[in-house]
């Protein structure tokens, strides 16, 4: 056998015993650490936390996954063809006219429009047809295990999944969600669910699986939480100018002052809170120019990207235009 053959099998053996190491993620050296913290800081039963990751596997497909998610991946001409879509779009309509009710009552009550609600439960899980499929534990050990660039967020996410288990009766090994450990109808991660889910159909349980009021609640109770200012704008199309180029930034946070916006010959239509964020967008068309308003960044706060947002953003006003045109 040749020095380099026996060099390439002795990789490919280390590599088979590492992996055969870390399938046991009660046996990882984070895996155990995270059990002993959640036995001191939680109180939880460490036998019963350590059966549960010694079940979760390892999966190959969510590493996959997270390393390219389509808001990094495409520009936003590619990014609307997913979500702003005919058939998402008269789905959205029926939604709404199915549930007005309830939508009437959460608009009420978190003063975020129904057209906002029905359009994240759309771009998110298709209104329940899609709710990704993987268990949420294997997709959370996973992250939290073997993906270093966010281990921390994800490792308290799994932490989160572990509590919200306890904390509802709910057997962890059956919970299902996205390859990134979201779950229900509107996608909340575990931390979101424990923090921001509401019984709004009176029945003493949070269920964003199934019951259609707590889903809608939900989703206005989080844009309530994360200061949504009922009546004001999320984002308007604009004209550019050379001196407004300038005052493109990537961040949706408003930063940018009206008399900063004037100066450079733009000017928005809707003042709302008087800070302004400029973005820049390449639409089919080509380069498209927006002022995102303060509702604009709350909506980032759901998933952290501009083109989340304004798929979001156009979805609801295609789905409210089109209700209002039947």
């Amino acid at each position: 056998m040749t020095p380099g053959l026996m060099i390439k099998r002795a990789l490919l053996l280390s590599f088979v015993l590492a992996g055969a190491a870390q399938a046991d993620y009660s046996e990882h050296p984070e895996g155990k650490k995270f059990i002993a913290d959640m036995v001191v800081e939680h109180k939880l039963n460490s036998a019963d936390v350590t059966a549960a990751l010694r079940k979760a596997k390892r999966s190959e497909r969510v590493l996959e996954l997270i390393s390219k998610p389509a808001e990094k991946r495409l520009q936003w001409k590619g990014y609307r063809k997913i979500f702003l879509t005919d058939e998402r779009i008269n789905a959205g309509v029926k939604f709404w006219n199915e549930n007005q009710e309830i939508l009437e009552k959460a608009q009420l009550r978190y003063g975020v429009p129904a057209s906002v609600i029905v359009a994240i439960i759309g771009v998110e899980t298709f209104y329940g047809r899609i709710k990704g499929g993987f268990p949420a534990l294997d997709a959370l050990s996973t992250l939290a295990f073997d993906y270093p660039p966010r281990s921390s967020f994800f490792a308290s996410e799994l932490a989160q999944l572990f509590l919200l288990a306890e904390e509802n009766d709910l057997d962890i090994n059956e919970l299902e969600g996205s390859y990134a450990g979201a779950f229900g109808m509107p996608q909340f991660i575990s931390s979101s669910y424990r923090r921001y889910s509401v019984d709004f159909d009176g029945d003493n349980q949070r269920d964003l699986w199934t019951s259609l009021p707590d889903v809608i609640g939900s989703v206005g109770n989080y844009f309530y939480r994360h200061g949504w200012k009922n009546g004001q704008a999320v984002a308007e199309k604009t004209a550019i100018t050379d001196a407004g180029k300038k005052l493109v930034v990537d961040s949706p946070k408003p930063s940018t002052s009206y008399k900063k916006l004037s100066k450079a010959g733009i000017y928005p239509k809707r003042k709302g809170t008087g800070k302004y964020s400029l973005l820049k967008l390449e639409a089919e068309s080509g380069a498209e120019y927006w002022l995102a308003h303060h509702n604009f960044y709350v909506i980032t706060r759901y998933n952290h990207s501009n083109l989340y947002a304004m798929a979001v953003h156009q979805l609801s006003q295609e789905i409210r235009s089109r209700k209002k045109n039947r």
